[in-house]
C-alpha cells in the first residue's frame, strides 16, 4: 500500500493525499456479508443532537465482519483484499472449506491465496487465531477481545497491534497502541500480526469537502460565540476564555481533564495508564 500525492491544479489538491488502492484485489463487496447502516447523525432516539458535527456524508453498505472468529479448526482461503469504508482497515474475503464466507481484518503482509485458521492449535502465523495463553511472548497481535468469546474489541484500526509481555496465572499482560499495560483474561482470543493499511495514518484530506463526505460536519470554535452559547463567548475582539482553563461548551473542563469513571471494574486490570 502506498500513497498518492496531486500535482496542485487547484489548491484542494494541493496538500491532498490518498491511498493507491494498490493492495485492493475486488471492487464490490460480498452482497451476502452486507447490511444497510442508517446514520444516525449525531442524535439520539428523540431525534435530539448529542454529538455535534455529525451529519451528510456519503451513503456507505455495512460490512458485516467476523471478529468472534470461532470457526474453529476450519481453514479457509483469502478470496480477496477488499476496501471497507467504515473503517481505516482493509478486509479480507475468507472461503472456508466448509462453503461459507466471512470478512475479517486484513492483517499487514496477507495475500489472495493465503491459508488461515482460528482455534488452540493453530499453527502460529498471520492472520490465524489462537487464544493468549497459546502466543508466545513478544508477538505482535491485534483484534483482541476483552471477555472471552464475545469477538475483538480492540487493536482493530490500521496499522495498530498490541505486544504480548508476560503471561501470569489466569491473565496475560498486553501493550497496547497506547503505551497501556494492562492485563487480559488468558482464554480470550486475538489475531496474529498487525493490521495492514499501515499507511492510513499519513493520508492527508486536504480540502474540507473530504471531511464532509466522511460525514463530519464544520466545528466552530467557542471564542467566537455569544456567552450564552459558550463560556468561552463573548468580549470585545479577540479574548481571552476568561476562565482557570478551557472549558467545554456545557462548562465542564476541557483539553487534558480526565474522563475515564473511577469506579469502572476494569481499573484493576490496567498495570500502566497511557501516557
Amino acid at each position: 500500500m502506498g500513497i498518492r500525492t496531486y500535482r496542485p491544479y487547484t489548491p484542494g489538491t494541493r496538500q491532498a493525499s490518498v491511498s493507491d488502492f494498490a493492495d485492493i484485489t475486488k471492487r464490490k463487496p460480498e452482497k451476502s456479508l452486507t447490511t444497510y447502516k442508517h446514520n444516525k447523525k449525531g442524535r439520539n432516539n428523540r431525534g435530539v443532537i448529542t454529538s455535534r458535527h455529525r451529519g451528510g456524508g456519503h451513503k456507505r453498505l455495512y460490512r458485516i465482519i467476523d471478529f468472534k472468529r470461532d470457526k474453529y479448526g476450519i481453514p479457509a482461503k483469502v478470496a480477496a483484499i477488499e476496501y471497507d469504508p467504515n473503517r481505516n482497515a482493509r478486509i479480507a474475503l475468507l472461503f472456508y472449506q466448509d462453503g461459507e464466507k466471512r470478512y475479517i481484518l486484513a492483517p499487514a503482509g496477507m495475500t489472495v491465496g493465503t491459508e488461515v485458521v482460528s482455534g488452540e492449535e493453530s499453527p502460529f502465523e498471520i492472520g490465524n487465531a489462537l487464544p493468549l495463553y497459546k502466543i508466545p511472548l513478544g508477538t505482535e497481535v491485534h483484534n483482541v477481545e476483552l471477555v472471552a468469546g464475545k469477538g475483538g474489541q480492540m487493536v482493530r484500526a490500521a496499522g495498530a497491534a498490541a505486544q504480548v509481555v508476560a503471561k501470569e496465572g489466569d491473565y496475560v499482560t498486553l501493550r497496547l497502541p497506547s503505551k497501556e499495560v494492562r492485563m487480559v483474561r488468558k482464554e480470550c482470543y486475538a489475531t496474529i500480526g498487525r493490521v495492514g493499511n499501515i499507511e492510513a495514518r499519513n493520508i492527508k484530506l486536504g480540502k474540507a469537502g473530504r471531511t464532509r463526505h466522511l460525514g463530519r460536519r464544520p466545528h466552530v470554535r467557542g471564542s467566537v460565540m455569544n456567552p450564552v452559547d459558550h463560556p468561552h463567548g463573548g468580549g470585545e475582539g479577540r479574548a481571552p476564555v476568561g476562565r482557570s482553563g478551557p472549558m467545554t461548551p456545557w462548562g465542564k473542563p476541557a483539553l487534558g481533564a480526565k474522563t475515564r469513571n473511577k469506579k469502572k471494574a476494569s481499573s484493576r486490570l490496567i498495570v500502566r495508564r497511557r501516557r
